[in-house]
């Protein structure tokens, strides 16, 4: 029992040492150089809301990411950038085409396609 024990704590200490977690803002730098630009809807476009003040679909390694400048309020220019992973082509096109979800803000549309796929990074 006590050798079972010294092999587990050995193995959760290994694991933590050697887990790597992924940077969020070097991941949105990898992507902005090694992927290509799909399609941007810029602050202009985004003028009424609160809190997107621009969101670019980028393609890397057949997959849809997105990055989204995010106001930090909504009195202020300032603003984040966040990553979104592996957004499948129907979401994209759902929340871009001003025609789908007519009546729905750029806010409303995120929500319902993109926020789910935020990237799991630090």
């Amino acid at each position: 029992m006590k050798k079972a024990t010294i092999i587990f704590i050995f193995l959760l200490f290994s694991l933590s040492i050697f887990s790597q977690t992924v940077d969020c803002e070097e991941l949105i730098e990898y992507v902005k150089s090694n992927g290509t630009s799909k399609a941007t809807v810029n602050s202009w476009q985004l003028i009424d809301s609160d809190w997107l003040k621009k969101v670019e679909a980028w393609e890397i390694d057949n997959a849809i990411v997105v990055i989204a400048s995010i106001k930090k309020d909504q009195y202020t220019i300032l603003a984040k950038d966040y990553i979104f992973c592996g957004i499948p082509s129907r979401n994209w096109d759902n929340f871009y085409n001003s025609w789908n979800d007519i009546g729905k803000t750029y806010g409303e549309k995120f929500h319902l396609y993109i926020i789910d796929y935020i990237c799991n990074c630090n």
